[in-house]
């Protein structure tokens, strides 16, 4: 059966899908001040990250709109699937969902499924993996969903920040803590909770110190992590990334690890040298 997979700009694509038809970005918007970024093909990392350290203001994003998606749904594929960064931090889900209807009004019968990742970045990614992997198992549209649902309920994601200036930024900590912080060289190991929120699960003085700890967490709390694929992303930090990578191999032998740099959603979420993992 064909298919075709959108997924919003917060999940990072393998190098492979940037050449093939059936998977698509779904640009979200990042607002840095009064400038409006597409995340899309022509984002500037390096750009960005410089904007939002000049800019007083918490950057934001704005989700694609719900005729965007149903642009993205106008594809003679069987199977039509939209992977969205999680409902709980972004209105990507429901407005996925909104041009699904919208579009169904018009196609009656076409088989559209919209995934609330309940995670982010590298999350959206191995779900997007997953249902290819399904899809070349030849399962039916519904076995696709059931089995992609349940991989969802299973997964977790996790995160460390070099930079605390976002948090602070958005009011998630004060400017005395961060500068405590960042003067003691505190940095919080973050994760995502069940139903796609954010929490802080620990801290450790030092990122090394820090990632190790995200590692004991990911062995923690990874399900059947010998058996998957780990996903690593990094916001312009390939060194850091190797050192997690090396040490999530010796540590939990997972059955694979994909590395990718954010794109723009998670390079604002990140900030420059943060690591997300998810599983």
């Amino acid at each position: 059966m064909s298919y075709k997979i959108a997924i919003d700009s917060c999940g990072e694509l393998l190098k492979e899908w940037k050449e093939d038809e059936r998977v698509e970005s779904v640009p979200l918007t990042l607002i840095v001040g009064s400038e409006n970024i597409k995340d899309d093909e022509n984002f500037d990392q390096k750009s960005f990250l410089k904007k939002v350290a000049e800019c007083p203001e918490c950057p934001k994003s704005a989700c694609p709109s719900p005729e965007r998606y149903m642009k993205a749904y106008e594809d003679e594929a069987e199977h039509i699937y939209a992977v969205t960064l999680s409902s709980e931090l972004s209105g990507s889900y429901n407005s996925a969902v909104l041009g699904k209807n919208l579009y169904l009004e018009e196609h009656a019968g076409k088989k559209i499924h919209v995934f609330d990742s309940k995670s982010a970045s590298g999350g959206e990614s191995l779900i997007a993996m997953k249902i290819i992997e399904c899809e070349n198992k030849g399962f039916s549209f519904e076995e696709v969903v059931s089995t992609v649902n349940e991989y969802i309920e299973e997964m977790s994601t996790f995160f460390v920040l070099e930079n605390l200036e976002t948090l602070r930024k958005n009011g998630r900590l004060s400017r005395v803590k961060a500068l405590v912080a960042s003067a003691l060289k505190i940095k919080p190991v973050m994760g995502s909770t069940p139903e796609g929120s954010i929490c802080q699960l620990d801290q450790a003085r030092g990122m090394n110190k820090a990632i190790v700890k995200m590692v004991d967490h990911i062995g923690e709390k990874g399900i059947n992590i010998q058996s998957k694929t780990v996903a690593i992303t990094h916001c312009n930090c390939p060194e850091r990334a190797k050192i997690l990578e090396e040490a999530i191999r010796e540590r939990l032998n997972p059955a694979n690890i994909v590395v990718m740099d954010t794109a723009g959603v998670s390079s604002m979420y990140a900030n420059d040298g943060g690591v997300i993992v998810a599983v």
